[in-house]
């Protein structure tokens, strides 16, 4: 499979907060930064995500888990983040049942779906009141649905070398890479890692929500453009690929 064709339906929600629904009508939400992200759609704020199967939290940032513990409490979905993070989640309230933590290439399987956690080159510290606690490492995830479609969320990260090796490892389908540039990958470095993974399909995100992020998803068309085979698929906040 190269192509997103596999009923698949993933919504992007802005920044790297995606809404997605397996094959099986299983929802899963990456990154739950849903309320306080000023380019997500109104009709996904303030209890607009109900029914919920699984989220996955990439890393503790603000802009990454800013709703995680009223979503997860709220919809009783399976919440899987690297151990550290799942430790905080877990104070915040989420029930301990509902949470597995695991660490990077470790592969858990929720309700027919693997969810391989792979490594990102970034930081990690949760913002908690007054404070800045660690929150383990940042992370990426290769999730593989029901029908073997594979997704790769890349997390907040610079390219590196070894994205060489999730693409040889994992194969994914569909790859959803940060673009924006300062705090993560810019186009330039977005193009390089499209070649180190060997992609044939991806999604931009981690751009334009702020001023700062600057990236856009026809710099990274130009820089890959002789690469023939390769879809960029650049969604608005709310539109749907399936």
């Amino acid at each position: 499979m190269s192509t997103l064709n596999a009923g698949i339906k993933l919504t992007w929600l802005g920044h790297a907060t995606f809404l997605v629904e397996s094959p099986s009508g299983k929802r899963l939400l990456i990154d739950p930064w849903v309320d306080g992200n000023p380019a997500c759609p109104d009709r996904f704020k303030q209890g607009g995500i109900e029914a919920l199967d699984l989220m996955l939290c990439t890393h503790g940032h603000f802009d990454h888990i800013g709703d995680a513990p009223p979503i997860a409490k709220a919809t009783g979905c399976t919440v899987v983040g690297i151990f550290e993070l799942i430790n905080w989640l877990q104070k915040k309230g989420v029930a301990e049942e509902k949470c597995i933590p695991m660490n990077k290439g470790g592969t858990v399987e929720v309700q027919g779906i693997k969810v391989t956690m792979t490594h990102a080159v970034h930081s990690c510290g949760i913002l908690d009141g007054d404070q800045i606690i660690y929150g383990g490492e940042a992370a990426g995830y290769v999730i593989e649905f029901e029908n073997g479609y594979k997704v790769y969320h890349a997390g907040d990260t610079a390219v590196f070398g070894d994205m060489a090796l999730i693409g040889e490892l994992y194969r994914p389908d569909l790859c959803l890479l940060p673009i924006g540039d300062h705090f993560t990958m810019s186009p330039q470095e977005a193009a390089k890692a499209i070649r180190l993974l060997n992609a044939k399909a991806v999604v931009p995100m981690h751009f334009g929500t702020f001023p700062l992020l600057t990236g856009t998803p026809d710099a990274l068309r130009q820089l890959t453009a002789d690469m023939a085979d390769l879809q960029i698929y650049a969604l608005e906040p709310g539109q749907t690929l399936e």
